[in-house]
């Protein structure tokens, strides 16, 4: 019997590590809509340049009904494993899903073959999304004859001038671009000069909305077009592991084994591509100087380690090196932890305690890993800066710091108050998983695309 128990359990952990892979929100991109829908925000901007706010009730089964045979070409700056392309991955999806035809360009592509582009290509293959070269006669003429044109990032907009050409004003009224950027090199003439002349754009949240509506006109001179704020969604794959308390207690032995941390151990994780905007530097700042506030103060709190997840071994730039030089100049190598960039980050969700939004400057348009964490009843120590800001509850749901320098302190005391509030960090975790359920589902991010679609299509229609 014993034997038997033995591989039973071996086979139950094995089974739900391929099942999250499977239907981690990461690799996951299938965005599956359902019935049971709730009300959602509106988002536009009026002829003043304001941004409002309606709620409107669906009355549908499906929210993307209406997009049933119509013809979608979607246009991405690059195919990779980062956040845009994901996102249209996902719309692409969602719309295959009811009915609609599906075309994909790439404008970036390199020149060799990338095991990356061939995979996601194939995903999309598979799923009836047609894939068509950036610079093809086909490509012009599938944005001719298109119901909707979605291009995806500010850098999107270089595609127009070098394949339409001469085409580029019949187009216009029927693109929607989608814009997840805050970064200032993105605000380029080149990329962006014909945003004023599209149907709209789609960004992820209140304050990048702002930002680019701001600075367009203050540096660019030139006015945004109608503008619709969508906050993204979890899917529902990610959900189902998340409230799932068996396949989350595995994942987090398993996760906490390969890294050495024992379970009543604190861990904070920072999980983003290891970059200097996303702040990984002060983040390790900041947990060494909270472990320094321990000791001065003498308090007795678990032991407390940290991961950085988003790391690329192969590469090693010189930013991951500073890092990692830092971790050995200070004599914590046994409290950090690197880990490879993977899309399969459930299983650090499960395995972790707090999630760290570091990211600098301007911070996240939205930050997805953000509201994953919190379905995952984790708090979030994030900047107060970005779509963040509109996603946590500064003292209900997570604690926010300023980003730069300026913030390494104020982060490190939130390590330490939640080492030594364990109820109060509990707390906030359930907090924020309510949030999610009340406003970050996939559900709600399809109901509030749905709205932006209907309006796009009305109003390319009318222009023809």
């Amino acid at each position: 019997m014993a034997k038997q128990s033995v591989g039973w359990i071996t086979f139950q952990k094995r089974w739900l590590l391929m099942l999250l892979v499977v239907f981690s929100i990461s690799t996951a991109i299938v965005f599956v809509i359902r019935a049971a829908l709730d009300s959602c925000d509106r988002h536009f901007e009026d002829a003043d340049g304001r941004i409002h706010l309606t709620t409107q009730i669906s009355s549908i089964s499906n929210p993307l009904g209406f997009m049933k045979s119509k013809l979608v070409l979607l246009v991405s700056h690059e195919l990779s494993l980062s956040g845009g392309p994901l996102l249209l991955m996902e719309l692409a999806f969602l719309l295959r899903g009811v009915g609609a035809q599906v075309v994909w360009i790439t404008n970036q592509k390199p020149m060799e073959t990338d095991e990356v582009i061939y995979s996601l290509e194939h995903k999309m293959l598979d799923r009836g999304v047609q894939v068509l070269s950036a610079k093809s006669q086909e490509a012009i003429e599938t944005a001719l004859k298109a119901d909707l044109v979605v291009l995806n990032t500010a850098v999107a907009g270089k595609w127009l001038d070098a394949v339409l050409k001469d085409d580029v004003p019949r187009v216009l009224p029927k693109v929607l671009w989608w814009i997840h950027e805050m970064r200032g090199h993105y605000f380029k003439l080149e990329y962006v000069k014909h945003l004023p002349f599209v149907a709209g754009a789609m960004i992820d949240s209140h304050t990048t909305a702002e930002y680019w509506k701001n600075r367009t006109e203050e540096r660019l001179r030139i006015k945004m077009p109608e503008t619709y704020v969508v906050h993204l969604g979890n899917s529902k794959e990610l959900m189902e592991v998340a409230e799932d308390n068996v396949a989350k207690r595995v994942l987090r032995e398993h996760v906490r084994e390969s890294l050495g941390v024992r379970n009543e151990d604190l861990l904070f994780a920072i999980i983003n591509s290891v970059s200097r905007g996303k702040g990984q530097d002060l983040f390790l700042r900041s947990f060494h100087e909270s472990l320094q506030l321990i000791q001065q103060q003498k308090l007795k709190v678990p032991s407390m380690h940290a991961v950085v997840v988003g790391s690329d071994m192969n590469a090693q730039t010189k930013f991951e090196t500073e890092l990692r030089n830092f971790v050995i100049e200070k004599k914590i190598q046994d409290r950090v932890h690197f880990v490879n960039k993977t899309l399969t980050v459930a299983p650090y969700l499960a395995a972790i305690d707090v999630l760290v939004q570091n990211s600098q400057a301007r911070g996240e348009c939205f930050g997805r890993i953000t509201i994953e964490a919190m379905a995952f009843q984790i708090p979030v120590l994030g900047t107060a800066a970005g779509g963040t800001t509109e996603i946590v509850v500064n003292g209900s749901t997570g604690l926010l710091h300023p980003a730069g320098k300026e913030g390494v302190t104020p982060l490190a005391k939130n390590m330490v108050n939640f080492a030594t509030h364990v109820e109060r960090r509990l707390t906030m975790g359930r907090k924020g998983y309510e949030r999610v359920k009340d406003r970050f589902l996939e559900h709600h991010m399809a109901q509030r695309i749905a709205l932006v679609l209907k309006e796009v299509l009305h109003k390319a229609k009318g222009h023809f």
